[in-house]
């Protein structure tokens, strides 16, 4: 049985932040290098074991989509509170519309003429940024249409890929809110883009998770918690139900293969089955480390299950990196992968503006 971590190794719930963001984005950045690749393609470029470090990659490998979004959506959050801080009231959904629409913007395409011109903001002049990496067709299509999507009235109806669970961490890191409140914000803006029960309630489950991270739970309580938040739904998508409660089964036994990973989690092209494999990836890696307390081999370990396998590799490790950030914060970020990151003032940037409108 594991010891209990001391005080002293407890993070800070700055910690905690700069870990999640910093933690997707390393995620992100190494699935990137072999999102489109097969497991037979991975291991035919990196040996058997796959790619587990960024010394692998020749010049390093770029942050995608996913980390653009995530950002957008902490400066999303961070206006609102901005706004709140003053003692104005201000819709926070609309205030995550407006970020998401300027990452549009970024990705050279043009809202029409019906949509709201929203005001630059400080990430908004950061370049790394404005690169176009294989962005989600419907988060593209859905704020494209330059309506708000609600859950009522969604844009994407159909849609549940991964695009809005790999945005939806920085919910979770909002301190001094009701989980109601964290789940609300997620899936109000996961409508955004898509309108799939599916998408909304896979965003919903990860801010959750990593809500209840933030605060002090360990990753099996925290992810059993987030089920039940769920099934409590008055109307949970079976598919969602029926992938986490195999994350949290299948990470109590033998390690999957990748092969066997995809078998029962899917490729994580969908919104339900990103989060799965990103969570099998940290449930199941856990064991591993915890009796000697060492969150950056824990990371390592997790990022190369979450990564290498036939599938959407950057969105499932982005979500891995994001659980296990905010779950040991910074202390689980190799030192030599951070170095290797691209652009982490900005991230660090950001972490920042979040953590000075919430805590100081």
């Amino acid at each position: 049985m594991s010891a209990e971590p001391s005080p002293s190794s407890v993070p800070s719930f700055e910690s905690r932040v700069h870990g999640c963001l910093l933690g997707g984005a390393l995620g992100d950045s190494l699935g990137y290098a072999v999102e489109f690749d097969d497991i037979a393609t991975i291991r035919s470029r990196f040996g058997a074991a796959g790619l587990t470090s960024f010394g692998q990659l020749d010049g390093g490998s770029h942050f995608s989509d996913d980390t653009q979004m995530t950002l957008y959506t902490v400066d999303g959050l961070v206006e609102a509170l901005e706004w709140a801080n003053d003692g104005v009231a201000a819709d926070e959904t609309a205030c995550l519309w407006l970020a998401y629409l300027r990452w549009l913007a970024t990705q050279g395409v043009a809202a029409p003429a019906s949509a709201p011109v929203p005001q630059p903001r400080w990430i908004d002049s950061q370049e790394v940024l404005r690169h176009r990496r294989h962005p989600g067709k419907a988060c593209l299509s859905g704020l494209a249409t330059g309506e708000m999507g609600t859950p009522s009235r969604p844009v994407n109806p159909d849609s549940k890929g991964c695009g809005t669970v790999m945005r939806s961490a920085p919910f979770g890191l909002v301190p001094h809110i009701s989980e109601a409140a964290v789940y609300k914000l997620s899936t109000d803006a996961a409508s955004l883009t898509h309108g799939h029960p599916s998408a909304r309630q896979s965003a919903g489950a990860l801010s959750v998770l990593v809500h209840q991270l933030t605060a002090g739970s360990d990753v099996r309580t925290a992810a059993e918690h987030a089920l039940g938040v769920v099934a409590a739904l008055p109307d949970p998508a079976p598919e969602v139900l029926d992938r986490l409660r195999q994350a949290l089964e299948l990470s109590s036994g033998p390690l999957l293969s990748p092969e066997e990973l995809t078998a029962h989690l899917g490729e994580g092209w969908v919104a339900e089955e990103a989060l799965a494999v990103g969570l099998y990836a940290v449930l199941a890696t856990a064991a591993e480390t915890e009796d000697r307390h060492d969150p950056a081999a824990h990371f390592r370990r997790a990022i190369a299950v979450a990564l290498n396998h036939s599938g959407d590799s950057d969105s499932t490790a982005s979500i891995a990196g994001n659980i296990l950030g905010a779950l040991h914060g910074e202390e689980a970020l190799p030192p030599d992968w951070l170095e290797a990151l691209e652009a982490p003032e900005v991230i660090r940037g950001m972490a920042q503006r979040l953590i000075a409108v919430t805590v100081g």
